[in-house]
């Protein structure tokens, strides 16, 4: 065999082994990964840099160990007299909108230690969420890489929006502690698992009209969304 053929053979098999590795290593927007909660719903799931996230809204209606998270006798019921009230609802006590955009949980249901995560997953802090906007470039233009695309589920003109890492987020809107339901098609809200203070915790929100990603906090009384992060809880 002639150098020149040698030479050439090496790149090749160079190549090869370059190849195999590129494949096996996680890019953002890979969502070969699966996840199921505790009814037994299947979640896709993404890796966006170092983090693995669902990629869509948590539906469960039990925690991890089994008890159910209770609903309010009526989807409207004033909630404020309450105290750390655990809930989860359909928004406008619409189950069609389950599949779609999950639940809406308070705070505290969100952040029970009998946690609503499947094993090995739980509710993002604030930090973590800090960590994937960094990531994506900022505040400023995260939510365009987070949001779906197009307008079959957000209100037009979706600002922005490419889902360039398959975070899938949609307009699930909230449901107010005095009852109301507000805002789907128009915002998403997700809630970590830090709190402000006794009565307030943070939570993220994109709109339709923006690619920003806004870091706010709320009464932890308030309905949002839920997506859950793989690992174990930082400090835990």
């Amino acid at each position: 065999m002639t150098m020149k053929n040698r030479i050439w053979i090496s790149a090749l098999s160079l190549m090869g082994i370059v190849l195999i590795l590129l494949n096996s290593c996680k890019k953002t927007g890979d969502s070969t990964i699966t996840v199921a909660d505790k009814d037994g719903n299947i979640y896709k799931a993404v890796t966006i840099g170092t983090q693995v996230w669902m990629a869509e809204n948590l539906k469960t209606t039990k925690y991890l160990n089994g008890d159910l998270i209770g609903t309010t006798s009526q989807p409207t019921s004033n909630i404020s007299g309450e105290s750390n009230p655990e809930y989860q609802w359909a928004f406008g006590e619409n189950e069609s909108n389950v599949a779609t955009y999950g639940l809406l949980y308070t705070w505290y249901a969100a952040t029970d230690t009998r946690n609503v995560c499947p094993a090995g997953w739980h509710i993002p802090t604030n930090v973590e969420f800090t960590t994937l906007m960094t990531y994506l470039g900022g505040d400023t233009i995260a939510g365009r890489k987070l949001k779906e695309a197009g307008t079959t589920h957000w209100a037009s003109p979706n600002t922005g929006a490419t889902n360039e890492t398959g975070f899938t987020a949609l307009p699930g809107g909230y449901h107010g502690y005095e009852g109301s339901f507000n805002f789907m098609g128009y915002t998403g809200y997700w809630w970590s698992s830090t709190e402000v203070d006794a009565n307030n915790a943070w939570y993220r929100g994109l709109y339709y009209n923006g690619s920003y990603d806004h870091n706010l906090s709320n009464s932890k009384m308030v309905g949002f969304a839920v997506r859950c992060i793989k690992g174990n809880l930082p400090g835990k």
